[in-house]
């Protein structure tokens, strides 16, 4: 029976994708339920899976468009997939075969001068050594030494005498180290691929904001003692609890959230003559993945928990990497939040995401000196940045909601209580 494999939709709005690789060869016996091939749409990647096994005939080549719905390849079922093979049986025989040898160059140069200490030991132990403690010994060496009972110093009294060999191999010991370091061989050549459609789509985006947005960006700092403390103090019980570790982006989205209450400006969109004021917060969090940057959304991150949003987070990176992510999980989003401190970075500038107007970068967490109460000390800072759409955000909005967002995660309690005070809030003042 031949059945044919379509395109799936990957979402309403979209009409078109492209092959982006065929993971099965033209004529290869599939079986049901495994990957063939990826498509790229101009929003995601994902991948279209054998309805049912048997041999493959590809009817769409690497880098084609095709339409939604259209078929791509068909299956015949009547040739069956070859049971596979275990490898546990042909595994084991080899490590049978495979027996260990010490050799005699290994004997010989088992016992090597260095500027490496050895640690003092029993008698007997191969790192044994009073007089000669500038000796590094090899794993085979120890062995052997093990094996019969011998530590440095009984080695080196067993020499008879020291030969040219021996000499030649510490005087070259240096050039020798030196020719080992790889050396990369000198080329012109260059390689070309074709951009993919993810990526097409994210350049095109890239440069419309900047001709179509008023794009500028404020800065601040944070002290990230309170979280980190806070995490070292509860890691332990949160993973026992939750089965997953906590990172610092869920404190940031739920503070983010958190500020939107006193800024709401920062979380609307500009929509023809229209300013658009969302009465929730949909976070959207960069994921950098093999394809490209993808932007999964966190929903109404204003209402749920620390653990939601971590659990949240984690799933859709996940999802994101392995492919297995929907359009529907990507479109949306009122505001962002990209971390290039993952990478490294101490300082950036990042682009807006439309038609959202705000989007927050963090970056990496440096020890510096700052001045607290006084006195200088010592303090995990991190550099935060705030790109914004300055048709529809001022300067007051986008300065303080830096300034609320440095006070939630430097007093980490307050995104507990509305990011008020809690003598304040006690107070009803």
């Amino acid at each position: 029976m031949i059945i044919e494999i379509k395109v799936p939709s990957p979402g309403e709005s979209i009409t078109e994708v492209e092959i982006g690789s065929w993971l099965v060869e033209d004529g290869a016996v599939v079986a049901k339920d495994q990957e063939i091939a990826e498509v790229e749409s101009d929003k995601a990647t994902l991948t279209i899976v054998a309805s049912e096994g048997g041999k493959i005939e590809i009817k769409a080549e690497e880098g084609e468009a095709v339409e939604v719905g259209a078929v791509v390849c068909t299956i015949d079922t009547s040739v069956e997939a070859p049971a596979a093979e275990s490898s546990q049986s042909q595994s084991q025989s080899q490590s049978t075969d495979k027996e260990p040898a010490t050799s005699t160059k290994d004997q010989e140069s088992s016992i090597e001068l260095s500027e490496a200490k050895s640690r003092p030991s029993a008698s007997g132990d191969p790192e044994s050594s009073t007089e000669h403690d500038k000796v590094k010994v090899t794993s085979v060496a120890k062995e052997m030494m093990k094996e019969h009972g011998l530590s440095v110093d009984d080695v080196i009294k067993g020499l008879k005498r020291l030969g040219k060999k021996e000499v030649e191999a510490v005087v070259n010991a240096p050039q020798a180290a030196a020719a080992a370091i790889p050396q990369k061989e000198a080329t012109r050549d260059e390689k070309r691929e074709r951009m993919s459609s993810l990526r097409r789509k994210l350049s095109a985006r890239l440069v419309s904001v900047k001709n179509e947005t008023a794009m500028l960006t404020t800065f601040n700092e944070i002290d990230m003692s309170y979280v980190m403390d806070m995490r070292k103090k509860y890691q332990p019980k949160f993973v026992d609890t939750h089965g997953f570790k906590l990172g610092f982006m869920s404190f940031f989205t739920k503070a983010v959230a958190t500020a939107m209450d006193f800024h709401p400006m920062v979380n609307a969109q500009i929509d023809g003559e229209e300013i658009v004021m969302p009465q929730f917060v949909d976070v959207g969090i960069a994921v950098s993945t093999p394809k490209g940057l993808m932007v999964p959304i966190v929903r109404n991150a204003e209402s749920k928990t620390i653990p939601a949003i971590e659990l949240e987070i984690k799933e859709l990176a996940e999802k994101a990497r392995n492919k297995k992510i929907s359009v529907e999980e990507l479109t949306g989003g009122t505001f962002t939040i990209t971390n290039g401190g993952v990478f490294g970075s101490l300082l950036s500038t990042p682009i807006l995401n439309p038609p959202q107007s705000g989007i927050l970068g963090m970056h990496n967490i440096v020890e510096r000196p700052v001045a607290v109460n006084g006195q200088v000390v010592i303090r995990p800072m991190m550099y935060v940045a705030l790109s914004y759409d300055h048709r529809i955000i001022d300067g007051k909005d986008s300065v303080g909601f830096l300034v609320k967002l440095k006070e939630l995660l430097e007093n980490p309690e307050r995104l507990f209580t509305g990011g008020k005070d809690a003598g304040e809030l006690m107070l009803g003042i």
